[in-house]
């Protein structure tokens, strides 16, 4: 009888492992699925659970340095400040938090900056599974994968985008720690600085563990130049970030949106430190008293980390009117596209540029570099501007209406940093009563994740038409 059991039991157990492993396989071709057709909802849901995981821990006692449970609205804006990638506070990271409460923090920075990566890939995915099989190996040669990688596969394009955020922190980490070493810290604070300041750094995070911040560092290159670099490789955005790693400095094998990301990332670098340094020059409440080569090293500096790192070297109430325009206009223009900074991006700015030089030839389309850019793409540029602008302009009239003696042009300042994702302040955030909070809060997940879902959206509504109206030009201007 046992003899005759034992195959039948073994197929048995066979028949149930092949169904368990049929339904792991369904479950992953939903997920997958449903990632890559609905990159916007996975955007809100994922930020919006981390969010609420951050907020309770960061709430709970044992996260702040006084062993007392933190203000609801300060643990919501510092977690939303994290995930979000911004680097705006509240209470000072240095005092209030405790090194749990620190850890939390760079562990939902480092999150969020995988996260955006993430969610940005898997978007690229979704428009190129609307482009048909041409339009998917257009997509897959744009973002430089292999294979199944930019023709659908998921799991294959996110273990790239880790693997390549995770060494570059390691990089960035390895450069810092015998500095602080060098100055005097044990090995573990250290380590620890290392560690928290390139994760702060690459995902533009713009948090410091120092009570005074990088005031000590101000003419230290060691510590300012790891953070520049990953501050500037970090708002780069992945896909440039895989271009210049396969085809290094071969710029004929560069993709459009590679070209334009570099292009006007380095004019607004150049064009800004010019104009900082103009201006700043002589303010002794900054830079003045410096002799000329520290100058260029603030310069640099600011202009590097004014579009979406959030360090600073100087007190941003310190610096003149002039300056503070120039930085809200930096601060509103961020980084690259499916990167860690934030603000309208460069490529977008490029794209405006580029439709209003064609208005202005008389010509019906945008080009560039021997590509001529879609309507569709123009239309989203467009969708994008509106949307910061009108979200910075609602913030800052609450925040007026909260606080009236906050002044125009620092609740100007904050919203704009908030929106970027930048993290420079001018103490609003501080000031604010717990209803300005919940303001900048809002404003900072909105900024961070608006963009994604707007784009996202815009893309995958895009519908034909069995029939075209007739044409008939209103007056502009």
């Amino acid at each position: 009888m046992s003899t005759q059991s034992e195959p039948r039991d073994k197929a048995r157990v066979a028949e149930l492992r092949e169904k368990r492993r049929k339904r792991w396989l369904a479950l992953r071709v939903r997920i997958a699925d449903f990632t890559v057709r609905s990159p916007a909802r996975l955007a809100l849901g994922a930020f919006l659970v981390a969010i609420a995981i951050f907020t309770s821990l960061l709430a709970a006692p044992f996260s702040s340095a006084s062993g007392e449970a933190t203000a609801l609205h300060d643990a919501l804006f510092t977690a939303v400040s994290a995930v979000c990638v911004t680097g705006l506070t509240t209470v000072s990271t240095a005092v209030h938090w405790s090194f749990a409460g620190q850890l939390i923090m760079i562990i939902g920075a480092f999150m969020g900056g995988l996260g955006i990566l993430t969610l940005a890939s898997i978007l690229s995915l979704a428009v190129s599974r609307k482009l048909g099989v041409r339009g998917k190996l257009m997509a897959q040669n744009s973002m430089n994968t292999t294979g199944a990688s930019a023709l659908g596969e998921v799991g294959s394009l996110l273990r790239i985008v880790i693997l390549t955020a995770v060494s570059l922190q390691a990089l960035i980490a390895l450069l810092l720690v015998p500095r602080f070493a060098v100055l005097g810290e044990n090995l573990p604070s250290a380590i620890w600085h290392g560690v928290f300041y390139a994760v702060s750094s690459f995902n533009n995070a713009g948090f410091t563990p120092h009570s005074d911040g990088l005031v000590p560092y101000g003419t230290d290159l060691w510590i300012l130049g790891p953070l520049m670099f990953g501050v500037f490789l970090g708002s780069l955005g992945f896909p440039v970030i895989m271009v210049l790693l396969v085809h290094r400095f071969n710029a004929k094998k560069w993709n459009l949106h590679t070209k334009l990301t570099l292009m006007v990332t380095l004019i607004l670098l150049v064009a800004g430190a010019l104009l900082w340094l103009v201006v700043e020059w002589n303010n002794p409440r900054t830079i003045g008293t410096m002799d000329s080569g520290d100058k260029l090293v603030h310069g640099l500096f600011a202009s590097v980390m004014t579009r979406s790192g959030g360090f600073n070297l100087v007190d941003q109430n310190d610096m003149s009117q002039v300056s503070v325009l120039i930085t809200d206009a930096l601060m509103f223009a961020g980084g690259g596209s499916a990167s860690t900074a934030g603000g309208i991006k460069v490529t977008t700015i490029a794209v405006m540029f580029l439709a209003i030089m064609a208005e202005v030839r008389g010509e019906r389309d945008a080009k560039a570099f021997g590509r001529r850019i879609p309507e569709g793409t123009m239309r989203v540029a467009v969708s994008v501007v509106a949307l910061g602008a009108t979200l910075v302009m609602v913030s800052t009239g609450l925040l007026l209406a909260i606080d009236q003696e906050v002044g125009f042009s620092r609740a100007l300042f904050e919203s704009i940093s908030a929106f970027g994702t930048v993290g420079l302040s001018m103490g609003v955030s501080a000031e604010m009563p717990p209803a300005g909070k919940y303001v900048l809060s809002a404003l900072m997940f909105a900024g961070r994740i608006g963009s994604i879902t707007l784009a996202s959206a815009l893309t995958m509504r895009h519908r034909d038409t069995l029939y075209s109206l007739p044409e008939e030009r209103p007056i502009i201007g």
